[in-house]
């Protein structure tokens, strides 16, 4: 492919290059493709074995490299090297797990039973068929995760793939592109390429991709609907949350503060779905609060390959002052600090983990996405209350609530308005690929992940085969009019009440025999 200039990493860390990649035009965009659309051709007529056969190559060289991606990843995004092998390189690997034995169980074709008269004599099956090109766009704070279940469910689907990494983390897309050639997949299935961000998404949809599953920022969600709109191009959008964290009465607080730092802070705070506000009933708000800070200050943020350093540091600069901007705005509005973290000074783009006391739902820190590690706490007197604040959101991705009290950790769940609930435990469900990944509101459309992950991938398509040797049915054009009565009578009998079933019954019955 031709190249127009190169897009250099930087560790966010220390600002050090750590390479560069071509940059694609979008000329590049439309011969991909068309190049990808010939090879899904072919893909699509392989089977669910035998595609399983390739993905299993893959996840054997993401196993065997697994540490070293993860210091890849460390490097170009920034977070420590548990993070990133923890939930990253795992997370990729059970994905593997669950797409290569299930895809075959959920996408076969099956029979459908007819459910009334006209398909007494039809044999009805279902098939799944695949999209045809999967356009996937990814964001920088999961580099590898995000997309890997994404690929994985396209390519078990039987489709091909146009892919771009995020440009913040182009070293992580590199990591991709190896493990995805260690499959040895059919030439031009899968093409990545590098164009800016803004760009992409028009790029995409204009080269004729069948679906767009996109991870990013509600504005640009929006314009890239709009965009499909023009095509009728359907697309997957998972555009973030400010997802709340309910603590009740009863609750084990230890375990709830450990999760609020595990769910809010790891990964500098950078998950679509952390926990960004918490609200903890008023009787056990001060010792909660007395946890959360000891524990808080005891955290140190710097540099992810020093030793001892728990959080590493942002992706990027644009977020780091997007995130202190808000903090500083909070705190000016009469939000107090409760509780703030060790920092290296020296660690470029690091921010202190950073709890507030004392906000409220006008300030921004409490009813925007912050995405950075700061965490506002609240507190609450009734379930209601709880319920009312955790919903007074735009956003909806997930949600959790910590209890001893299982019946009512369930009940409140019905009552969010979140994709995801879990109950005493946060951001742990995008690790599990048999579960539907999405959420409500604003925070996306379509599921992606699991049984619906994999149907997404794919358009249904119904199959009806009459099997009733007659050379005319009843009901084809013209109908004469005797029969259009009678079968007014049948219509009375199936849905009518009793004296309108015997009505119906009578006309059935008075010309059945010229029927």
């Amino acid at each position: 492919m031709s190249t127009l200039s190169h897009t250099e990493a930087f560790n966010p860390a220390t600002g050090e290059s750590l390479g560069q990649v071509p940059k694609n035009t979008l000329e590049d965009i439309q011969h991909a493709v068309i190049r990808i659309r010939k090879a899904q051709a072919k893909w699509a007529a392989y089977s669910f074995s035998e595609r399983g056969l390739h993905l299993r190559k893959m996840q054997r060289h993401l196993i065997e490299h697994g540490e070293e991606y993860a210091r890849i990843i460390s490097a170009d995004n920034g977070k420590t090297l548990a993070d990133a092998y923890m939930t990253e390189i795992s997370s990729a690997v059970f994905a593997f797990d669950y797409y290569i034995k299930h895809s075959s169980r959920v996408l076969r074709e099956r029979r459908i039973k007819g459910s009334h008269i006209f398909s007494l004599f039809t044999r009805n099956r279902l098939q799944h068929v695949p999209m045809g090109v999967i356009g996937i766009i990814s964001p920088w704070n999961y580099p590898l995760a995000i997309p890997m279940h994404e690929i994985l469910m396209a390519l078990m689907s039987g489709n091909g793939l146009l892919y771009k990494a995020a440009s913040e983390t182009q070293m992580v897309g590199q990591v991709i592109q190896k493990i995805v050639d260690a499959g040895e997949l059919p030439q031009d299935l899968f093409i990545q390429v590098n164009v800016a961000g803004r760009l992409a998404g028009d790029a995409f949809l204009e080269a004729g991709i069948d679906k767009l599953f996109f991870t990013g920022s509600v504005p640009v969600g929006k314009i890239l609907m709009k965009k499909a709109a023009e095509t009728l191009t359907p697309v997957s959008l998972e555009l973030g949350g400010n997802d709340p964290m309910i603590v009740c009465a009863e609750a084990n607080l230890k375990k709830a503060a450990n999760g609020a730092i595990w769910a809010g802070l790891s990964n500098s705070g950078q998950s679509c779905a952390g926990v960004e506000r918490i609200y903890v009933h008023r009787d056990v708000y001060k010792p909660f609060m007395r946890l959360l800070k000891r524990r808080v200050e005891r955290l140190r943020v710097g540099h992810p390959d020093q030793k001892g350093i728990h959080i590493g540091a942002m992706t990027t600069s644009r977020q780091q002052e997007a995130v202190r901007k808000i903090l500083e705005e909070a705190i000016a509005q009469g939000a107090t600090v409760e509780a703030m973290s060790q920092i290296d000074e020296t660690t470029e783009q690091a921010l202190p983990a950073t709890i507030l006391a004392d906000v409220n739902h006008q300030m921004r820190v409490m009813k925007e996405e912050t995405f950075g590690p700061v965490i506002g706490v609240m507190p609450f007197k009734s379930i209601e209350e709880a319920i009312s604040l955790a919903n007074d959101s735009d956003l909806g991705l997930t949600a959790s609530i910590w209890t001893k009290n299982h019946r009512l950790g369930r009940k409140i769940a019905s009552h969010l308005e979140a994709g995801v609930i879990t109950i005493n435990n946060h951001l742990i469900s995008h690790g599990i690929p048999n579960l539907p990944w999405g959420g409500f509101k604003q925070s996306g459309i379509g599921r992606t992940h699991g049984e619906l992950g994999l149907l997404g991938m794919t358009q249904p398509r119904a199959i009806v085969n009459d099997y009733l040797p007659l050379n005319k049915q009843f009901y084809w054009t013209p109908v004469p009019g005797f029969v259009y009565r009678r079968w007014v009578g049948f219509m009375m009998i199936v849905g009518g009440t009793w004296s309108w079933k015997l009505k119906g019954l009578l006309k059935l019955m008075f010309g059945f025999k010229r029927l």
